[in-house]
């Protein structure tokens, strides 16, 4: 009877060591999962109208940073001025360069906008002349008091 429980014992041993484990399915990644996102451009559109004057902002942004802009200022009576932008976003506001042409002449001068939401508004301040560009005197004494607000648009 001893015998017969020691190779009861002995068998039961082998069974429980010889048990298949369950494989764990491993994923491997692909190359693509492990290639980081990149954001694709967007093309964003703003615009007012303050009584009788224009002005439009369009840009294309990508990764929070301006790729390609436009600005348009079409004043009542007065000769248009519109070109392009190239500029950094520097958290919630656009610091650009804006190179137009006016009255056939083509000029360069620094425009900054401050975005809240769906809003872009034109900041001011003291101005000045450097190395042929109309640049802000002082960056920290800007004005953004809501004169000038361009709500997002359709882009046409």
């Amino acid at each position: 009877m001893k015998k017969s429980v020691l190779a009861f014992a002995v068998v039961l041993v082998m069974m429980v060591s010889c048990k298949k484990e369950a494989k764990e399915e491993v994923v491997m990644p692909t190359v693509q999962d492990e290639m980081p996102v990149e954001e694709s451009a967007v093309m964003e559109c703003y615009s007012a109208i303050i009584k009788k004057d224009t002005i439009s902002l369009n840009l294309t942004v990508k990764d929070s940073s301006l790729e390609q802009g436009e600005l348009h200022y079409n004043f009542f009576e007065k000769d248009k001025n519109q070109g392009t932008l190239t500029g950094t976003f520097k958290g919630d506001t656009l610091f650009a360069d804006y190179t137009f042409m006016s009255e056939g002449k083509s000029s360069v001068r620094e425009v900054v906008f401050l975005k809240k939401g769906n809003i872009f508004i034109e900041g001011y301040g003291d101005v000045e002349e450097k190395d042929g560009k109309t640049v802000f005197k002082d960056k920290k004494k800007l004005f953004f008091d809501s004169k000038i607000v361009l709500s997002k648009t359709d882009c046409k």
